[in-house]
């Protein structure tokens, strides 16, 4: 990945995005050549010359200061984690001594929570690549089986944009498949070497139509909220919330839980899920029957 070139993709992007009087630029109206702001526009607004901007969106200045990048982020408006992916895309790259990769493990502590959480919540435990790297009975049941697919697909973002099943899963695909490509922008930016997710980007730019607009688009998100609407194919419609928790002791590692909002019929939907599916259970009605209901 050329990341001088992703610099001046992402500055150019979030410039377009930008109305002049949003930003609080004079102009006498009239049509405008370019959307959003030019280049000398920003300039301005960041105290720099237009061509010292100019070389930054061209890749051109391969050492900017914070100082600088901290203007430029105020003009363009950025929230904090654009802010986070500028400077990492800023910061000036180093050799990395190439060790052999040796395989994320999640901690016992950890797997016990999860089954902990079992009953109630749905949870996964992914890295920046969105790798499942553990998972409860529950959150097995709700979106697939991770441990029965394939190594490299034990993948979150694999499997909402390339699965299938996902586009009858999320009722809004198309929303949760661009945050998803949104989050693995923002992971590219971390991990600029990292050989796997730069093939795990290459082969959705070539297998769904749709991602290389949204990353041409340069959104970033952490993913660490939102609302999921999901129509299950054996207990039917239900809405939830999650939530990102990072792992401090494991920094590449983090909780993804899943929660209804108590007294819903979503709640009760996710009951009847755990009630239908834990390991244990025997029940006279199959989980197939249930819908029909």
């Amino acid at each position: 990945m050329n990341h001088n070139g992703e610099l001046g993709d992402f500055l150019r992007s979030r410039r377009a995005r930008l109305r002049p009087e949003d930003a609080g630029v004079a102009f006498g109206g009239g049509a405008r050549r370019v959307p959003g702001l030019r280049r000398e526009e920003v300039a301005h607004l960041a105290g720099v010359s237009t061509d010292y901007y100019a070389r930054l969106e061209q890749g051109r200045h391969p050492h900017v200061s914070e100082t600088v990048l901290e203007t430029v982020a105020r003009a363009l408006r950025l929230d904090d984690t654009e802010r986070g992916y500028l400077f990492e895309l800023a910061r000036p790259r180093t050799p990395v001594r190439r060790r052999p990769a040796r395989a994320p493990r999640v901690r016992q502590p950890i797997h016990h929570m999860l089954d902990v959480l079992n009953d109630v919540s749905p949870a996964l435990v992914l890295n920046h690549r969105s790798d499942v790297l553990g998972a409860n009975h529950l959150a097995k049941q709700l979106i697939t089986d991770f441990d029965a697919l394939p190594h490299r697909d034990r993948n979150l973002a694999r499997f909402v944009l390339l699965n299938p099943a996902a586009r009858d899963l999320y009722e809004d695909w198309g929303q949760v498949a661009e945050t998803f490509a949104a989050s693995l922008r923002l992971a590219a930016g971390h991990h600029r070497d990292d050989r796997l997710l730069n093939e795990l980007v290459g082969e959705l730019s070539i297998k769904v139509p749709e991602f290389s607009t949204w990353w041409a688009g340069h959104r970033v998100d952490q993913c660490a909220h939102g609302t999921q609407r999901l129509d299950h194919p054996v207990v039917g419609e239900l809405t939830l919330s999650y939530e990102t928790l990072a792992l401090p002791a494991d920094p590449d590692q983090s909780i993804v839980l899943y929660t209804t909002e108590p007294g819903s019929a979503s709640a009760e939907t996710l009951r009847l899920l755990a009630s239908w599916t834990a390991p244990t259970h025997t029940h006279e009605a199959a989980p197939s029957q249930a819908r029909s209901n």
